[in-house]
């Protein structure tokens, strides 16, 4: 299945490895969703600078900026980043990051 890029939901799949993105950005691609990946936290930042996208699964272990830092940067910023929702997808499941996730203002945390 295949939506009308203009149209379609924009994902924006933030995480380090290529083949989680690949995998989510192939399985949302089916679903209709048009999905842009990112490898770091500030190609995230600049992506949802230049086209925000409708929503954000953000891994928390980037190799520049973690996913926390740029949940914050995304909160604090007064253009459209302030209001994409996010959604964490990460191997860190300790109850303490789960809370600090929430905490700044994300929509989910799932764990890996």
């Amino acid at each position: 299945m295949s939506a009308d890029p203009a149209t379609a939901p924009r994902l924006l799949v933030v995480d380090d490895e290529e083949h989680i993105t690949e995998l989510l950005a192939m399985a949302l691609g089916y679903q209709g969703f048009e999905v842009e990946r990112a490898a770091t936290g500030r190609e995230a930042l600049d992506s949802v600078a230049r086209r925000a996208p409708d929503l954000i699964v953000l891994d928390v272990m980037l190799p520049d900026l973690d996913g926390f830092e740029v949940a914050r940067r995304l909160r604090l910023d007064e253009g459209a980043g302030t209001r994409v929702p996010v959604i964490f997808l990460t191997a860190k499941d300790a109850t303490e990051d789960k809370v600090q996730g929430l905490r700044l203002g994300s929509d989910d945390y799932v764990t890996k």
